[in-house]
């Protein structure tokens, strides 16, 4: 019986639509088609191999387990991915991709022989609807096809092929040079048959498409593979019709082996992908950043009122929670769940976050939008009004409404950087009332949020639990970094937050009851929280401490460069969605940091 491999054996290829991970034994364990959000065909990353998966690699015995590959690697800077087996006949590559696309999304393979003549297998079990549909699978002038309700798939390959336990094989012989290409392509039910595949002319085109988007990169510092990989990672997690940006591309990974903090990523929150779009933007690209401005106007549709905090990736609104009875989970990690029910929750640090990222695209010279500018005077005047109420916060909590202390500050980073575009003339708007709107949630932050016995801001108005979010108080300008009180709070959350590895927790977590999100069970430590942290101290001064952190956290990729959102300090592995946009976003933040700051050692 298959078993999903750890987090970090997955490589991620993509066509910027949607993504698949490819586990280091050659199985393709997770593919969404033709979206991101869409039903998967292989959900055996969430189960079993009954739930859909496609191995291909050298042949093994029946019941012997696949090896994993010798090596693998991404073509340059590209999502061409490589994996080579040495086995006693010889050595075989697997070339895998999904070319971006005009027409109907395709996931290639090609086995190229490189030494002697390897055996090699094609395993393709199709199952729609996250592995709920067994379709029906037949030829079709030469092609294989499998369908069921809307969905077709279909298969191309020169390579002969049977069906055998509702199971498609191919059982060939690669000799050096010799490549064998196998493309599924994926169409709705009641259409034509999509275009033949042209494997080797998708691959050229492929290569070609990222190493010219790669060529736009501005950063050239000692972190370049690592930002670079970084970038690489975000752009595929954008869904290139519409310009929205993915958190992951995965769902119900777990935060916590065997529990039950599993969620659906792959939305757009207006939080992730602002900060994406800051890191696109300092790094060349604005290209992208001018289509997320484009998405967020038109997913917002000028009703801040209504502002939500997570939207679907063409801009939908509903977003309904359901849970997968028939998976068992990622290693048994229940629920599985898609869709997200935290889309109607109240996060006021959202409004600072969407502002902040307009505030830069203006600063960096994007065209400007006039309805840009008025959406940040109408999401402002929405929080001169609600400012003050509690909220879920920037964790998504589902216990209680809280008055958190970095949703104060967000409200105040949203008012800070509309009262510049408003002196810089190019927004009309209440400057002198907003000015004091400004001055009150500072002085409301700085009298409620902070614990003066102890030197430190707190998660919420009148707790004494912290929070790392309060991390980005000196990096959103609220307080400078050689204000005390910002001093305390670093030293603070590393005294209470940090684990022995010095990666940081997001906040107090207890095993044994429900805590201050309203879920039981433990998580790992939150790797966007410990970039944060490595920002910080090079901010106070504390840089070569701040190198040393960082160059931890890079430690932690996989072999490809990849990270998910958090970090098991107890098992040594990562856990949660995957890759994850806000741990690679904060990657370049503090590469970008360290570097400016002369502050580097090997990268």
């Amino acid at each position: 019986m298959h078993v999903a491999g750890r987090i970090e054996d997955y490589a991620l290829i993509g066509d910027m639509q949607t993504a698949a991970l490819v586990c280091r034994d050659g199985r393709v364990d997770w593919l969404c088609l033709p979206r991101f959000d869409s039903p998967a065909v292989f959900a055996g990353l969430l189960g079993t191999e009954e739930h859909g998966f496609w191995r291909m690699g050298p042949a093994h015995a029946d019941g012997a387990a696949p090896q994993p590959a010798d090596r693998r690697r991404y073509r340059g800077d590209s999502l061409v991915l490589e994996s080579e087996w040495d086995t006693p006949a010889g050595t075989v590559r697997v070339i895998d991709f999904m070319p971006p696309r005009d027409g109907a999304p395709q996931l290639v393979r090609i086995v190229e022989g490189v030494s002697g003549s390897v055996p090699v297998r094609s395993e393709l079990r199709m199952r729609f609807s996250y592995g709920w549909v067994v379709p029906w699978v037949h030829k079709v002038d030469g092609r294989t096809v499998a369908v069921a309700g809307p969905d077709s798939v279909w298969l191309d390959t020169s390579a002969e092929t049977y069906g055998e336990d509702l199971t498609t094989y191919s059982d060939f012989t690669v000799s050096p040079g010799e490549r064998i290409a196998f493309t599924i392509s994926w169409q709705p039910s009641h259409h034509q048959p999509p275009a033949m595949a042209e494997p080797e002319a998708s691959l050229e085109a492929t290569e070609d498409f990222w190493r010219d988007w790669v060529e736009h990169c501005t950063y050239h510092g000692p972190y370049r593979d690592a930002v670079v990989r970084s970038l690489i990672t975000l752009k595929a997690l954008t869904y290139a019709p519409t310009g929205g940006i993915v958190a992951a591309p995965t769902t119900s990974l777990p935060e916590d082996i065997g529990g039950s903090r599993n969620w659906d990523y792959r939305f757009t929150w207006l939080r992730d992908a602002a900060i994406t779009l800051s890191s696109l933007l300092r790094t060349g690209y604005r290209e992208e950043a001018r289509a997320w401005r484009e998405w967020l106007l038109r997913a917002v549709a000028g009703d801040p009122e209504n502002l939500q905090i997570m939207y679907g990736i063409a801009g939908e609104r509903e977003l309904g929670e359901n849970e997968l009875n028939w998976l068992p989970g990622y290693e048994n990690s229940q629920p599985v769940r898609v869709g997200n029910g935290a889309a109607g929750q109240l996060q006021l640090d959202v409004y600072g976050e969407v502002t902040e990222a307009l505030h830069l695209a203006h600063m960096t010279g994007l065209a400007r939008n006039d309805y840009a500018s008025l959406l940040q005077v109408k999401l402002i005047r929405w929080v001169e009004q609600h400012w003050d109420e509690p909220d879920e916060g920037i964790w998504e909590v589902r216990g209680p409404r809280r008055h958190f202390v970095h949703s104060k500050v967000m409200t105040w980073v949203a008012v800070d950087r509309t009262i510049k575009l408003i002196e810089s003339g190019d927004v009309e708007g209440p400057l002198e009332r907003w000015k004091e709107l400004r001055d009150t949630i500072h002085r409301d932050v700085c009298e409620k949020g902070y614990d003066a016995e102890r030197n430190t801001f707190t998660q919420s108005y009148g707790s004494r639990e912290l929070d790392a979010s309060l991390l980005l108080i000196p990096q959103m300008g609220f307080l400078p970094p050689d204000d005390k009180r910002v001093i305390g709070t670093i030293e603070a959350i590393q005294r209470e937050l940090a684990t022995e590895d010095g990666f940081i927790l997001r906040y107090p977590t207890s095993a044994d009851e429900a805590g201050v999100d309203g879920l039981e069970g433990e998580e790992g430590a939150f790797l966007a929280c410990s970039f944060w942290m490595a920002d910080d101290l090079a901010m106070i001064g504390r840089v070569e401490e701040a190198r040393k952190l960082f160059e931890r956290l890079l430690s932690l990729r996989n072999d490809l460069g990849l990270l998910a959102e958090e970090w098991d300090p107890h098992n040594k592995r990562q856990v949660g969605n995957f890759p994850q946009a806000f741990s690679h976003v904060p990657l370049i933040d503090t590469a970008l940091r360290l570097t400016a700051s002369g502050a580097y050692g090997g990268g």
